[in-house]
């Protein structure tokens, strides 16, 4: 019943991003509102314990969300054949890219966090050795 509970509540923020997306003609889809209202929900105890629960039921069944998308590739099969080399140098560019990203990300927190372990809680976020020269 709680699972029923947190569903109804996610398709509530959703339908209420899509809501607020159109009201406001807002230029990005109404379920990224709602992941937003929803991740300020998150803060209302009485909340957690339904959501989580759905999350947890639809995690369980997650490959089955996969049918529908499976049964898609297989119907635009030509499609996909006819743009297969784009698709590939596009899927490898945006997977490095992604890639590149997350290690520059990673790499400026540590840093970070290095300097603040060494006395400055709001260092740059760069090498530097003693003499102050990067």
């Amino acid at each position: 019943m709680q699972a029923l509970r947190g569903l109804a509540v996610l398709l509530l923020l959703q339908a209420a991003g899509e809501g607020i997306t159109r009201a406001l003609a807002l230029p990005f889809p109404g379920p990224v509102v709602g992941l937003l209202l929803l991740l300020l929900a998150l803060n209302l105890p009485l909340l957690r314990a339904p959501v989580a629960a759905a999350a947890n039921l639809l995690l369980s069944h997650l490959s089955l969300l996969f049918v529908p998308v499976g049964v898609g590739v297989i119907v635009h099969l030509k499609v996909l054949s006819e743009y297969a080399g784009r698709l590939a140098l596009v899927i490898a560019v945006s997977t490095w890219a992604g890639i590149a990203a997350t290690a520059w990300v990673t790499q400026a927190l540590m840093r970070r966090a290095q300097a603040a372990e060494r006395g400055g809680a709001s260092a740059p976020c760069r090498d530097v050795d003693e003499e102050g020269t990067p």
